[in-house]
């Protein structure tokens, strides 16, 4: 829609309607729909625009921490993607954690975040990693935070106290805006074998060049060269989700590489290092 106007943003756009409207001008756009048969030059036309205003965009990711340890790689190429065409189209995106950690807020996000909150901290690390110098180890708490605008100039403000109340109100109007749209994908579980669409194939290495017998072959692999079979150590390692770490230990176990978890969860490894079966 913005590229239609010929704007860069948001503001832009709507700015634009607003004039259009005010004048009572009818939008258009010349856009080339040929050539003349007998002449070969370009025919253009004129292409109404039939648009309405776009509302403020807000981008909210709570817990970084949290998806930075389940997919670190993808996760941050993801942010630093929206985090740079937010800033062109004018959007607004959020990014909260509480471990504020060089390994969650990374270089990469940090530069695509200049304007950042930091509110009570444990440590001088945790103040650095948040806004590069000392400080939010200091605080009181209770809203007291350390506000760094994007020139980097750094104040101290105090948040407003925020009731139930208050938050039940907006939240009410919020779902007064319109109905919310889930996405029922993100909390579906993975078809399994019995449900006739399994996710890994049942002769063991399955098809030659298929992704879940690779995925399962690295798994393998790992175990037998770190000697841990653990769900959550598979899920760091190869940096996929809880459920596909899991199903491909279930697999490990049925065929005889590891054994299964004791009292404290420790699985026993059954293949030997020197073995090459995979």
């Amino acid at each position: 829609r913005m590229a239609k106007l010929g704007v860069r943003n948001i503001d832009g756009y709507n700015q634009r309607l607003l004039e259009a409207k005010g004048k009572g001008e009818e939008l258009t756009r010349t856009v080339h729909t040929g050539f003349d048969k007998e002449t070969g030059k370009a025919i253009y036309e004129e292409e109404k625009l039939d648009l309405e205003p776009l509302p403020y965009i807000v981008i909210i990711v709570d817990e970084m921490a949290d998806l930075m340890m389940v997919a670190g790689k993808d996760i941050e190429g993801a942010v630093q993607r929206l985090a740079q065409m937010a800033r062109a189209a004018g959007l607004h995106v959020i990014l909260a954690t509480q471990r504020p950690s060089v390994d969650v807020i990374t270089g990469t996000i940090k530069a695509n975040f200049p304007t950042r909150i930091s509110f009570q901290v444990t440590s001088k690390i945790d103040s650095r990693t948040i806004l590069g110098e000392m400080g939010a180890e200091q605080l009181l708490g209770r809203g007291d935070m350390l506000y760094m605008a994007g020139g980097g100039r750094i104040s101290r403000v105090h948040g407003p106290f925020v009731s139930d109340e208050e938050v039940e109100k907006v939240v009410r109007h919020l779902k007064s805006q319109g109905q919310p749209e889930y996405l029922e994908a993100v909390t579906a579980e993975e078809p399994t074998e019995e449900e006739g669409g399994a996710v890994f194939d049942a002769t063991g290495m399955g098809a030659e060049g298929g992704g879940a017998s690779d995925l399962f072959s690295q798994a393998v692999a790992i175990v037998k060269r770190d000697r841990k079979a653990s769900t959550s150590y598979i899920q760091r390692r190869l940096q996929i989700g809880y459920n596909k770490a899991a199903s491909l230990m279930e697999r490990m176990e049925n065929e005889g590489i590891v054994g299964q978890p004791n009292h404290a969860g420790k699985r026993e490894i059954l293949i030997e290092e020197e073995e090459s079966g995979f």
